[in-house]
């Protein structure tokens, strides 16, 4: 079994700060080619903004992403997921609740960000595995 600190590895942690602009945060989205980030303050996670709060919470809304900060229009209902939980159990997570990115915690601590980009390739991988012991009778 794998676990979500196995898929999370050694990445950087791809954060802001509660006080930084959405102009920021778009940037940075861009630059590390990711389509969420973590909001943080003082480590502690106390958000998520994804491309989806950027479309329906500045640009539906017409708010300046100069002047908003990313607290403001930030996903707070974060659910997250421990470290030593199961690859399984993050991908049941996402399913349930139509998450495309999960953050990863220790405590209140945040470790990271995993995707379905990267549980995807788990998944194809057990698919085969199983497919490559099925019985057809």
């Amino acid at each position: 079994m794998e676990f979500v600190l196995d898929v999370l590895g050694n990445r950087e942690v791809y954060s802001l700060g509660i006080h930084d602009s959405v102009t920021e945060a778009a940037r940075q989205m861009a630059f590390r080619q990711v389509g969420a980030i973590l909001v943080l303050d003082h480590g502690e996670l106390k958000g998520l903004f994804s491309e989806r709060d950027l479309l329906s919470r500045v640009v539906a809304e017409g708010r300046d992403p100069d002047f908003t900060l990313v607290s403001e229009v930030m996903t707070t209902d974060v659910v997250a997921i421990d470290e030593t939980s199961s690859v399984q159990h993050a991908a049941e997570l996402m399913r349930l609740y139509g998450f495309r990115h999960l953050p990863v915690v220790r405590g209140q601590m945040a470790l990271g960000m995993i995707s379905m980009r990267d549980l995807l390739p788990l998944a194809v991988e057990a698919a085969i595995a199983g497919s490559a012991v099925r019985s057809y009778s």
